[in-house]
């Protein structure tokens, strides 16, 4: 009789809101399989077009226009790679909203400094085919190929550095839910997130840059937020539940309780970040899309990597332990 009254016990405690929680873990297949196919046709795509490094990490040079009116982008990049060998890395337009001006940005490969003459000889040439665009060489500047490679290799032992921390972290402040394997998970999914990220500057062929890195940074920090925000639910439920309960049953029952609260929490910020990049779209501010748009991305996929990678990972992980000792 004191059996029946516990089990029941037990299975109220396992109810939200008189339901049933989602089953995270029983799902995990089709979770794997849409990440999988994701970093799938990123690789594809890779390979494809390959990556494109802007010149803070390759080295290069870069020539910054103003000008008036309208352009046709395409006769006006064919005209200005007649005028140098160098290949454009990027060709692109923004808004100098201080000035109210037109801006025209061209990044070159390579790993010579563009001659003064040469720049002369480009502008005049732009100005010669487009003599009612007002065109003004605004900014030239060139970045050495063993200097990029050096701010490309801090930038990434920033991103790795921080990735240990976050473990370390994880690791020992869930002690008590097995802090090592949350720790790795947590760390299995933050490199899902940074995967995510990268492959969606691959896909629509942006440049990678310091935009990127910080891209990558804050959604390490807010992907860890979630994922944090989870594992400690986890302890609690497992307190509550005591520790005859099923791991399986304890995360479903965790996630889902937090579920409401990590979607919402993740919508505010996704929304404030729409609206900048509203708003850049709006005056055509490119380093402002640049940032927010895989910014986006990157929030979606660190709510949806906390729920659906890390954890059900981490129940695996315990039901392997648990099945090596029995």
């Amino acid at each position: 009789m004191a059996s029946n009254i516990k089990k029941k016990t037990l299975e109220e405690k396992l109810l939200v809101r008189g339901k049933a929680p989602k089953d995270f873990v029983g799902s995990r297949k089709i979770y794997f399989i849409i990440s999988l196919a994701i970093i799938l046709i990123g690789i594809v795509c890779n390979f494809i077009f390959g990556t494109t490094m802007d010149i803070q990490f390759t080295g290069g040079s870069m020539l910054k226009y103003s000008y008036s009116g309208t352009l046709d982008d395409a006769k006006l990049k064919s005209l200005v790679q007649e005028k140098t060998p160098d290949d454009i890395v990027t060709f692109s337009d923004s808004k100098d909203l201080v000035n109210n001006k037109n801006m025209l940005t061209v990044q070159f490969s390579g790993n010579t400094t563009i001659s003064a003459d040469l720049q002369d000889n480009i502008t005049k040439s732009i100005s010669k085919q487009f003599p009612k665009n007002s065109f003004k060489l605004e900014q030239s500047s060139s970045v050495d190929a063993t200097m990029g490679f050096s701010f490309l290799l801090k930038c990434l032992v920033a991103v790795a550095i921080a990735g240990v921390l976050m473990v370390l972290y994880v690791t020992i402040r869930f002690k008590k839910i097995g802090g090592l394997s949350a720790g790795v998970m947590g760390l299995v999914a933050l490199f899902h997130d940074l995967a995510i990220i990268y492959f969606f500057y691959v896909i629509f062929r942006m440049p990678i840059d310091s935009s990127f890195m910080a891209v990558a940074l804050m959604i390490l920090g807010y992907s860890l937020n979630d994922t944090v925000v989870v594992y400690d639910r986890v302890r609690e439920e497992r307190r509550n539940l005591g520790y005859k309960a099923d791991i399986k049953d304890v995360f479903n029952l965790a996630a889902t309780k937090v579920m409401r609260r990590t979607i919402i929490t993740s919508i505010t910020t996704i929304t404030a970040v729409v609206i900048v990049y509203v708003i850049a779209v709006i005056y055509n501010l490119d380093s402002v899309k640049a940032f927010a748009l895989p910014m986006i991305i990157g929030l979606i996929s660190g709510c949806y990597s906390s729920l659906c990678i890390a954890g059900p990972l981490w129940v695996m992980w315990k039901k392997r332990d648990k099945k090596a000792k029995n």
